[in-house]
């Protein structure tokens, strides 16, 4: 672990730079690609940052998205194939010291334990598969952004409203799974006469939330990103790392809140009418 931090103060001192940006233009390494490379000249957003745009689409996030995404693959992957390899009885205890292995299962463990909190045990167990891959994948893509040469797939908000529309989906269908038809009375309001109002600001208050989800996680990735390519930029060498730092810390916070949020809107669809 100590190994891991000093290869990570390097970086933040010495190579940062390399990737950083010259002057408006961010140097990526998978943009060096030609087949991506002529797709983001083509198809690349005309504003910056990108807004959401039908016409355009920005090559280098999706690429870095597609990566964080085989990053994340690969990953459960390689666990299965330790978890299927490993001698009966093995894994039981826990390894000495941090490692790895200890890391990972603290995780999973108290994310399971925020996600159950709310939802409570069996509705954690069906949709913690879920909510845990959206958090690892989220911190992974949030972590690209302080390697050198490489862009935070969440600073781009057509990403995230990707994945926003995926829990707004997923959850009203966890509703009407869990209530059938009667899961539209939670946009009735308590009493009938009350029901035109109250449908409207049930159904602008779901949409919001979409919007809300990819805005929140959009402006701290790509807030942080800038301050961290600008001080880049100033100082080179050194200073950089508080901000790495920093921005690890940013990333991991933003990963919590969206899955957080998440899970209170879940808890919301599946409450039972009292």
């Amino acid at each position: 672990m100590k190994k891991l931090l000093g290869v990570f103060a390097i970086i933040g001192a010495v190579l940062y730079p390399v990737g950083a940006n010259a002057g408006e233009k961010v140097y990526t390494w998978l943009m060096q690609i030609g087949p991506l490379q002529r797709l983001q000249e083509e198809h690349g957003p005309v504003s910056s940052p990108p807004v959401i745009d039908i016409q355009h689409f920005s090559v280098d996030a999706l690429a870095h998205a597609c990566l964080a995404a085989t990053l994340l693959i690969l990953l459960v992957l390689f666990g299965a194939r330790r978890i299927r390899n490993r001698k009966q009885g093995e894994g039981l205890i826990p390894d000495e010291g941090l490692t790895m292995k200890n890391i990972w299962e603290l995780a999973v463990e108290n994310l399971f334990n925020l996600v159950k909190d709310p939802l409570g045990e069996k509705n954690a167990r069906r949709f913690f598969p879920f909510l845990g891959t959206l958090f690892i994948y989220i911190f992974i893509s949030n972590i690209m952004g302080l390697i050198p040469g490489f862009i935070p797939p969440t600073s781009n908000i057509n990403i995230n409203a990707g994945m926003a529309i995926s829990v707004f989906v997923y959850y009203n269908y966890a509703g009407f799974r869990e209530h059938g038809i009667s899961y539209l009375k939670h946009f009735l309001g308590p009493v009938l006469w009350m029901a035109p109002l109250m449908i409207l600001i049930e159904v602008i208050s779901n949409v919001v939330r979409v919007l809300s989800l990819s805005m929140r996680l959009f402006g701290n990735i790509h807030g942080d990103h800038m301050v961290l390519e600008i001080f880049t930029d100033l100082t080179k060498l050194g200073v950089p790392v508080i901000f790495l730092g920093l921005g690890l810390f940013v990333s991991f916070i933003q990963a919590l809140v969206f899955t957080l949020l998440s899970t209170i809107y879940f808890q919301l669809a599946l409450a039972h009418e009292h």
